[in-house]
Order: structure tokens, then C-alpha cells, then sequence
């Protein structure tokens, strides 16, 4: 499904955003499950935490894959247990829960405690990407091939 919103305008008029474009569409039709719950937490300018609540599931039932770009958390409850439930309000079912992660987000540990499966994030930007002053010079390195250029062509005295 295409969303109402037209991108092209903006295609021709940035450089190296085509990815962010195919989100923006690709998900604005996407009406996704909403199990299990999460929170995404900041903990500092470039650190931060989801937590998924996983009541009645063990670390050995999950399966966390940070691929680029993507974190993906799965949940396979092991068979039934073998008990006649009169209600059972604890969902156990299977699920699937991606997370888009930006450029640079590297996927730093993982804790399951009380039932809340913590993830920790981490965004570390490599040195030749950061912001950097370029100092604008006087002109003189632009006349320094010249005089070189002068200096082998005069005669030197001896």
C-alpha cells in the first residue's frame, strides 16, 4: 500500500536519504501487532534501552539477532506443560518484534529480569564521520606552486 503522501519531490532534492524515503513508505500502511509490550528508554545522549515485557517466558524461549539496521526479538514458548487451564490470561503465544535501528546503533547486551527483557543500545559515530572545522586558508598554498614553478626557472647565483 502506498502512502497518500508523494516523496519524489524530495528524492531529487537530497542526497543519500533514498533509505529513509522507503521507510517512511513501507511502514505507512503497516498496522502492527502490539505483543509483547515495550518501552524505549534514553539513558544518555547516545545510549538507550527497550524493554519488552515477557511474563511467563525464560531467556532459553527468546531469540534476540541484531542484523544492520534491524533488531529482531522472537519468542518460541516451549510445548504445552501439560496443565487443564480454566483461564489463561498469560500470553505465551510466539511472536515477532523488529525494530528499525539507525546507522551506527550497535547492539550492546541483553538482561531478562522479573520478566522484562532489557536490551541496551549504543549509537557510536566513527571519527571520519563526525562534524570537522575545515580552516579556510590566506591564498598563500595557492601561490606556492607558482613560485616553485619561478624558482626552477630562473638561473640560481652562485
Amino acid at each position: 500500500m502506498r502512502s497518500a503522501f508523494d516523496f519524489s519531490p524530495y528524492r531529487r532534492s537530497t542526497i543519500g536519504f533514498d533509505r529513509l524515503f522507503d521507510l517512511l513508505e513501507n511502514s505507512a500502511g503497516e498496522t502492527g501487532e502490539n505483543f509483547p509490550p515495550f518501552d524505549l528508554v534514553k539513558m544518555r545522549d547516545d545510549e538507550y534501552r527497550i524493554d519488552l515485557a515477557l511474563a511467563g517466558f525464560r531467556s532459553d524461549d527468546i531469540e534476540i539477532t541484531a542484523q544492520q539496521n534491524q533488531l529482531v526479538v522472537k519468542g518460541r514458548k516451549a510445548s504445552e506443560d501439560g496443565h487443564d487451564y480454566i483461564h489463561r490470561g498469560i500470553a505465551l503465544r510466539s511472536f515477532e518484534r523488529r525494530f528499525g535501528l539507525a546507522d551506527h546503533v550497535q547492539v550492546t547486551g541483553a538482561d531478562m529480569d522479573n520478566g522484562v527483557l532489557s536490551i541496551s543500545l549504543k549509537r557510536e559515530i566513527p571519527e571520519a564521520m563526525k562534524p570537522r572545522t575545515i580552516e579556510i586558508g590566506s591564498g598563500a598554498s595557492q601561490d606556492e606552486p607558482k613560485r616553485i614553478a619561478r624558482r626552477q626557472r630562473e638561473p640560481e647565483d652562485a
